[in-house]
């Protein structure tokens, strides 16, 4: 009998790339999402690249009645939890917003897991729980900085509630993975990076420029201490990073590890400035860019970029497309969300 993973914010970006990997692998998937940041549309793109409908719940995990009832209706084989805001300056802006939701919602999950007999759980992380690294590339090792956004002390907390839940003598295991930054789409472009309004992240709003949808896209500071004056990071494709939560949920259901709680850096290794990565967008869409430089913003970190060795090695995980190839389906993406537009304004 396939074993069964509930995967909350699974119709948001990671999460819907997850579900289809996890589908892929044999898994039945059960996706719970409030659909604040995305779609139920979303579910549609999964059921054309897999061939089988997730099923799917609209809950608030920080509904814990909802979620209960929810653990009483499905018995589950592990968690990965992705369901949080996410936006480094929108967290600035709203900081009980943030607390709430990524606070509450993995509390509620980790109350309910021991009363249902579930022991495993992914949790997504994040490379901000490093703050302003001292040096690159940083391992699992790198010291935790205070955070700079209320989003990236989330991270923070999140990470040492499952540590003492854990280390409580709570029946629960856990891998955490602290991503760096997740760009690009399906190649099927059925599923993709779907922000709701204005986009908070880099490569939505450089694609919806391209297909001018925005005017013009704002580059955050050129006066870094940096090779061309603006911000680098770790771009990883997103397909790549999906596949890291299968592996991960695999290691625990599979026993491969005494540990009860393991970290993993998920990046490619490879730092890339905010105006290289617009280059390559260029270069693979055969568009120029509209973008402009301004003030730098709140929160951001000058560059920060991963040593993946410890996923490479123990998960046996290891990002494996190209930046050109990442860009390329971004674009594709982009394109395949206009032309369903169009479609629907002819009809």
């Amino acid at each position: 009998m396939a074993k069964r993973i509930l995967v909350t914010g699974g119709t948001g970006y990671i999460g819907s790339h997850t579900v289809v990997e996890l589908q892929q692998a044999g898994y039945e998937v059960v996706i719970v999402d409030n659909l604040s940041n995305s779609t139920a549309g979303v579910l549609e793109g999964i059921t054309r690249i897999t061939g089988k409908r997730p099923v799917f719940d609209k809950l608030d995990c920080t509904d814990h009645g909802a979620m209960k009832a929810l653990f009483k209706k499905y018995a589950f084989d592990g968690i990965i939890h992705f369901a949080a805001s996410k936006a480094v300056g929108e967290s600035v802006q709203k900081p009980l917003l943030y607390y709430r939701n990524n606070l509450v919602s993995l509390i509620n999950l980790l109350e309910l897991m021991p009363e249902h007999d579930v022991k495993y759980i992914v949790f997504s992380s994040s490379c901000t729980v490093y703050g302003e690294p001292d040096k690159n590339p940083i391992d699992e090792n790198a010291p935790i900085k205070p955070a700079s956004s209320p989003y990236g002390n989330t991270k923070q907390i999140n990470e040492e509630i499952i540590q003492d839940f854990v280390h409580s003598g709570a029946p629960v295991k856990s891998i955490i993975l602290r991503y760096f930054n997740p760009i690009g789409a399906h190649p099927s472009a059925e599923i993709g990076e779907l922000p709701l309004g204005v986009p908070q992240n880099l490569v939505p709003y450089i694609t919806q420029t391209g297909a001018g949808i925005r005017q013009q896209l704002s580059v955050f500071g050129n006066d870094y201490n940096t090779p061309d004056g603006s911000c680098i990071r770790d771009f990883i494709n997103v397909v790549d990073l999906a596949k890291a939560h299968v592996v991960a949920i695999e290691r625990m259901l599979e026993n491969k590890s005494d540990e009860k709680v393991e970290i993993f850096n998920l990046g490619t290794g490879t730092g890339l400035s905010v105006l290289e990565l617009i280059g390559i967008f260029e270069k693979v869409s055969g568009k120029p860019l509209n973008y402009k430089i301004v003030e730098r913003r709140e929160g951001d970190i000058e560059q920060i970029w991963a040593q993946p060795d410890k996923a490479n090695n123990v998960l046996g995980w290891k990002a494996q497309e190209t930046i050109e190839d990442t860009m390329a389906s971004a674009w594709k993406w982009q394109q395949h969300l206009l032309e369903k537009e169009i479609r629907s304004n002819i009809r």
